[in-house]
Parts: structure tokens; C-alpha cells; sequence
């Protein structure tokens, strides 16, 4: 038997006070039931819990479930009931309730979310291959296969099998076959809040433990799911257990705005009905309590509460036009604030949710939320993939049609199903689940292609590398954000257009930096199983990044220079030691002394001018250099040069890189492989991942230079190599 599956017939505190009197809901009318499961007390539950009045609970479901699925073939429910209850018959709940009214309110719960029957029947079975004799066997031959899979599904691993990694193990195996179908997943929460709801039998700590791994885990999926009616009340039950006395503040608090007299909510909700059947939209404007959580995380937030505070309007039309109708009449005939307006219709959030958000002002000064929505999109809030029905029923149009596509499969679930059979071992993806769960908001990037990325926020450009090509992203060497060059630590934002930049080596490897930017567990475990993987690199990288440091220090370190700094001629002080001698330029004065310019390097065919200098020497400048019209404008004298007839040449060339292990020594190596001498190298220190060489090298012949530059580009991690840049500043 579940272990947690504790009841307590009074509930104290908690499950049956998370609604109680002071969460009033509106009347439900019978054409469209309203979901709101706070409401289901234990009586509503199961009614006596005799054995003889037992069958009455399944007329609960069915009821339910018909409000919803008026069509529907209830013969598999009867089947499922009468299977559960003789299979179970015997057994007990703590509490001393036979144990079929756990299937059975798990099955009510679901029902008044709208599922179907599939759904509910698994769930009604969703215990008796873990607790009694029944076998999975049993179940396919009975029910069929997608009864068969949704039940094994949830059941849960044995501890005798796997020891203390049976929890995140069973977790691991229920989230695989959530990937295949959503509907396991939808039972689960029923079957966890069922027990959080019933937990007051227990042992305080074994209450704790359960209402943490709720928190962390459970919570998450049911708001990434969109299962909000599921989401909300376990957030109360968590609440009540692990913040006892905040909990019981907030609800004296509710309990006070309950007692009052006047109500701010309601006299907007009479002003809005006003309004909306003047100007003759069809609309029902209800008011909708917040939960416990909502109004403790809301008191925090704004200090003293107002009666406005303790709940928010909402709106329901027929059609998506009729919600910006709703939202002009509102706008144009009361006080909108402005600030509080998100169209999450246009733009629906990553669990299916949709709504306009808005807000109205009162002359007192009291700001009251409104949320604007279709009755459809109501019962997708509320219910998230539960509401959608079976994802996986052919089309009305095209019921030869039987593949099984999932469109309620999002990405971050997909995402999580790649980097879990990555995950080492259990602790490692226990640990790891709750960080990612963590991660409750979504961005979507593009490619350049066309297609996009969904990743969590504040991830970069390194998790959105691994996200689209898996472990061949060791190669990856920076991305373009926006057109414009981005480091891989660049965090990307909603909308994005991400070109990753991939080298063309099969050996790369990944930086140890990059865990640093790695904000996704897909990212995070393929660079670590690597490192893990090549133990001597990983080593040497670490020793990289020790002597980067001491370099960063070094050339961040002031040099001594005896230049002249005003003079544009004057070498500069990395340069200084290393100036050309200009032996293959002619000039027009026979025995000066001939030098190139530091601040442009001509190299034949470049066209070149000199000036005088002191000494009597003639500098050699591209004509297109910034220093030219400056001697010009000071009345230096202009000398005629001219290209020799000497091929050799010497050239200072810049590569722009993104930072990686060996890259210089690789470079290098290119450089040499062309006939390229490097007469001296400066290499400035990192910024922001990136880095910039500068390179001073004698070539045979200037022919060369194309040919090297192109060698020095394909070098993995450089992405830029040009001549060094005319001087634009004055001196």
C-alpha cells in the first residue's frame, strides 16, 4: 500500500481549511460547471465511508464526469470500480477508511477537471498493480494498452529493488512516460494532492518530507502543465505544513476580509456588469479569492492588505474578440493602471495559459486585478493538458489516422527527457530536476533558419549550443545574437535570433569555462561527462586557464617606454623594438633612412607616401592612413616613395578570437605552416570571453598575405583577421 496515503477524517488545519467558508465561489451553472475543487470537502468526497454506501461514490465521478463528457461510454468505469474495489477490498487507510476511496477520490478530482474516460479510468486502477495481486498483464487484457501504460506509469518503484534511489528512480520512470503521454503525469498530481490532503496521520516528519518533495517537484510540473486548480492547493497544503504559523497568520487574515461588511470586489464587480451589458457584451464577471500563498506572497509584497487585495476579477466571454472588447470597455469607462496590462492571448505562456491581465483604480485608491478570458481558455487555466482530453484520439476527419502525436509535449518537457538519460546516477538527476524546475520561465530564440529554441530564462548562448546540436556543441566556438558577434556567455532574451558558429575540428573540446555559463542541466552534463571522459585535457585546460591568469596579469602590468607618444611616428611601445627598416622602399631623397609606419604597416601593393622626419629619415605610410592628413596638416614635408624591387615584407596583422584552450599555440602553427616568421606577438587580456592578438610577422613575398590571413581565419575560436588599422587619434 502507498505508504502516504494517510487520512484523517477531521482535517485540523489544513486540507478542507485551505477553502472552507472563506473562499466563496460563484454559482455554477449547469451548461458550463465551474472548476474549482476547493470546494470538494470530505462529505462531497465519498459521503459515509461504510462499505455498503461505497458504491455510492462512483455516482460522484459520473456525474462529474458527464458535466464534462456528456457522450462518454461509462462502461470501462464501472469495469475499473469493480476491479479496484475487489482488489483492494480488505485494505485500510491509516485513518481506518477501506483504501478504495483514495482511487475513488483521485478519480473525482480528475473528473472535475474535465478528463476522459481513459484517464479516469486508469486512475481508478492506478494503485492495484503496487498493492494487491492485479498485474499489468491483467490490466492490458481488461482495459487495453494506453489503460495498461498510464497505470504503469505511476507505480511506483520497489525500495526492495533499489534501495534509497527508489524515490528519484520512480520520478525518472514516471517522467519518461509522461514524455509519451501527459496523462500519466495528470494522475500523479491527483494522487499527490488526494495525499497531501489527507496527510494529518502522519508522523510530522514524514509530513515534512513529503510536503518538500511536493514543493519542489510536484508544484513545479503541475504549473509547468498548466493544471492550476491541482497547483494552488497543493501550494496551500505545502504552506500549512512547513510554514505553520505564517499559514495560520494568512488565514486570520482571510478570515478577518471574510467578516467584512463592505466589499471592494464586489461593488467593481456590480460597476463592470454595468458597464459591459451597456455597451452589450455578453460577460459574466465573477470574483475570484486568492489562495493562501497568493494573498501571504501578496502581504509581503505590499505590507498592509486591502480588501481589494484578497482576490481579483474575472471575465468570462464567448469569443477571443469579445476579451479586447471587454478590455476598451474597461479601459475607456474606468481608471486603468496602465503598468498592470499583459496579453498573455496574443502571447500564451509556455503551459497553455492564456488571459488578459489588466487593472482598475478606485477613488479610494485601492487597485483591483481583472483577468479577461474565453470560457475555453478559463477551462484550459484552470486544468491545463487535463482539459485537452486525449491528445492522442485520431482526428474527427481523419480517423485512419492513428499516430500518436503529442501537442501537448512542450519543450522544457522534451528538454528535460534529453538531459535525464544523460544524468550519471539518481542523486545526480534528483538534485538536478529540482534545479531545473526551479527555472519556472521560458524564452524562445530563433535560428537562423527559421526554427526556434525554447529554453529556460537566463540562459546562454552555450545552452542554446547543446539545446540544438547535443554533444557534437564541444565544437562550437561563439554565436552571433542578433547579426551582431556575441560571446558564448551571453545570456539571451525572448525573441533572439541566435547563429551558433561550429568549427570544423571533430576533436574539440569543451571549455571548463563554459560551466560556468551553462545554465541548463542538457548543457551542464554533456560538458561535465566529457570532462569526466578525458581526464589528462581536462587537467591541462585547468592549467590553461592558471597560466591565462598569470598572462592577464602580466600584460595588465605597466611597460616602460622611452616613445615619444605625441609623435604619430613614434613607435608604439609594444612595437617598439621590432621596427621595419623599409629596405624595399625607394625614395626620392638617395641615402635617407627608410622605416615603415607602426601605425599602418603598408606592405606592397599597397599605396604608400612618406614624410620627413627628425634626423633627416623618411616614415612610410598607407596612403589611406589617418596619420597622413595629420602630417599634412602640420606642414610636414611630403617625400616621394616608391616600392622596390625586393619581395620581402614584414606586416602587422590582428586576430580577433573567442577564447579557448591551445588556441594560441594553434594559431602559431598555422601561421608558421604558411612561411609566415612571427616577429613579435602581443596578446591583450580577455574581455568578456573574447580575446585580441596582434601579431608583427616577416613574409617572403606580400603575395603571401591573402593565403595567411585566410589559414590564420580557419583556425577554430578566430572569427576575424585584418591588417592593423590606420591610427584614428592625434598625437
Amino acid at each position: 500500500m502507498s505508504a502516504e496515503a494517510t487520512n484523517s477524517v477531521t482535517p485540523g488545519p489544513m486540507p478542507g481549511a485551505v477553502s472552507g467558508p472563506v473562499t466563496p465561489t460563484a454559482p455554477r451553472r449547469k451548461a458550463r460547471p465551474r472548476i474549482d475543487l476547493r470546494r470538494l470537502g470530505r462529505a462531497a468526497l465519498l459521503g459515509p465511508a461504510g462499505r455498503d454506501r461505497l458504491p455510492d461514490a462512483i455516482s460522484h465521478v459520473v456525474d462529474a464526469h458527464r458535466a464534462h463528457h456528456p457522450d462518454a461510454d461509462l462502461e470501462p468505469l464501472r469495469r475499473a470500480y469493480v476491479l479496484a474495489e475487489s482488489s483492494h477490498r480488505g485494505q485500510m487507510r491509516k485513518s481506518g477508511e477501506p483504501y478504495i476511496t483514495h482511487p475513488l477520490a483521485v478519480t473525482l478530482i480528475l473528473a472535475e477537471l474535465g478528463a476522459e474516460t481513459t484517464t479516469l479510468t486508469a486512475s481508478l486502477l492506478h494503485d492495484t498493480v503496487e498493492d494487491t495481486d492485479v498485474t499489468l498483464d491483467q490490466v492490458g487484457e481488461q482495459f487495453g494498452e494506453e489503460v495498461r501504460y498510464l497505470v504503469d506509469g505511476v507505480t511506483k518503484l520497489e525500495k526492495v529493488d533499489y534501495g534509497a534511489a527508489a524515490e528519484p528512480e520512480t520520478f525518472r520512470k514516471m517522467l519518461v512516460a509522461t514524455g509519451n503521454d501527459v496523462r500519466v503525469m495528470s494522475i500523479k498530481l491527483a494522487d499527490r494532492l488526494h495525499n497531501m490532503r489527507t496527510l494529518g496521520v502522519m508522523r510530522p516528519e514524514k509530513q515534512e518530507r513529503i510536503a518538500k518533495v511536493t514543493r519542489d517537484v510536484l508544484i513545479p510540473l503541475a504549473e509547468r502543465l498548466g493544471v492550476q486548480a491541482l497547483k494552488t492547493e497543493l501550494e496551500d497544503l505545502v504552506f500549512a505544513i512547513l510554514r505553520p504559523e505564517e499559514y495560520a497568520h494568512t488565514r486570520e487574515l482571510v478570515v478577518r476580509n471574510a467578516a467584512r461588511a463592505d466589499d471592494p470586489l464586489a461593488e467593481v464587480a456590480d460597476e463592470m456588469r454595468t458597464v459591459l451589458r451597456e455597451a452589450d457584451i455578453p460577460a459574466e464577471v465573477l470574483i475570484r479569492p486568492r489562495h493562501f500563498v497568493s494573498v501571504h506572497r501578496v502581504s509581503r509584497k505590499r505590507g498592509r492588505l486591502r480588501g481589494s487585495d484578497f482576490g481579483r476579477l474575472l471575465v468570462l466571454v464567448s469569443e477571443d474578440a469579445d476579451c479586447y472588447g471587454v478590455l476598451g470597455e474597461l479601459h475607456t469607462c474606468m481608471t486603468p493602471v496602465v503598468s498592470e496590462f499583459k496579453d498573455f492571448i496574443a502571447v500564451p505562456k509556455f503551459n497553455l495559459y492564456q488571459s488578459l491581465h489588466t487593472a482598475v483604480a478606485r477613488e479610494d485608491g485601492q487597485v483591483v486585478e481583472v483577468l479577461i478570458r474565453t470560457h475555453q481558455m478559463h477551462k484550459v487555466a484552470e486544468a491545463g493538458v487535463v482539459a485537452l482530453g486525449n491528445p492522442y484520439a485520431p482526428a474527427p476527419d481523419d480517423p485512419a489516422d492513428g499516430e500518436r502525436v503529442d501537442p501537448t509535449r512542450p519543450g522544457w518537457l522534451s528538454r528535460l527527457l534529453d538531459w535525464q538519460e544523460a544524468a550519471p546516477d539518481p542523486d545526480h538527476f534528483w538534485s538536478t530536476l529540482r534545479e531545473d524546475l526551479a527555472q519556472d520561465r521560458e524564452i524562445t530564440v530563433f535560428r537562423p533558419d527559421g526554427g526556434t529554441l525554447g529554453l529556460p530564462e537566463g540562459a546562454t548562448c552555450v545552452d542554446a549550443a547543446y539545446a540544438q546540436y547535443g554533444e557534437d556543441a564541444h565544437a562550437c566556438i561563439g554565436a552571433r545574437v542578433n547579426g551582431r558577434l556575441a560571446t558564448l556567455s551571453t545570456v539571451l532574451k525572448d525573441g533572439d535570433t541566435v547563429q551558433l558558429l561550429m568549427g570544423q575540428d571533430p576533436a574539440s573540446e569543451p571549455s571548463r569555462e563554459w560551466l560556468e555559463h551553462a545554465h541548463t542541466p542538457a548543457a551542464r552534463i554533456a560538458i561535465q561527462r566529457w570532462l569526466a571522459a578525458h581526464p589528462a585535457q581536462a587537467e591541462a585546460q585547468r592549467t590553461d586557464v592558471q597560466e591565462d591568469r598569470r598572462a592577464e596579469e602580466r600584460a595588465a602590468a605597466p611597460r616602460p617606454t622611452k616613445a615619444d607618444a605625441s609623435d604619430p611616428d613614434g613607435p608604439a611601445p609594444e612595437q617598439a623594438a621590432v621596427r621595419p627598416a623599409g629596405g624595399d622602399v625607394l625614395t626620392d631623397r638617395p641615402g635617407a633612412t627608410v622605416r615603415l609606419a607602426g601605425c599602418c604597416t603598408p606592405v606592397r601593393p599597397d599605396e604608400i607616401t612618406g614624410f620627413a622626419v627628425r634626423g633627416g629619415a623618411v616614415t612610410v605610410h598607407r596612403a589611406e592612413c589617418a596619420a597622413v592628413a595629420r602630417m599634412k596638416d602640420g606642414g610636414r614635408t611630403e617625400v616621394g616613395v616608391r616600392w622596390g624591387d625586393a619581395t620581402e615584407c614584414r606586416v602587422t596583422l590582428v586576430a580577433e578570437s573567442f577564447v579557448r584552450p591551445h588556441l594560441l599555440a594553434d594559431l602559431t602553427e598555422a601561421m608558421a605552416l604558411e612561411g609566415a616568421e612571427i616577429v613579435s606577438a602581443t596578446v591583450e587580456p580577455p574581455t568578456q570571453q573574447q580575446v585580441r592578438h596582434t601579431y608583427t610577422v616577416q613574409l617572403p613575398d606580400a603575395a603571401h598575405l591573402p593565403a595567411l590571413m585566410r589559414a590564420m581565419r580557419n583556425v577554430a575560436g578566430v572569427y576575424d583577421v585584418t591588417r592593423a588599422q590606420p591610427q584614428t587619434q592625434g598625437g
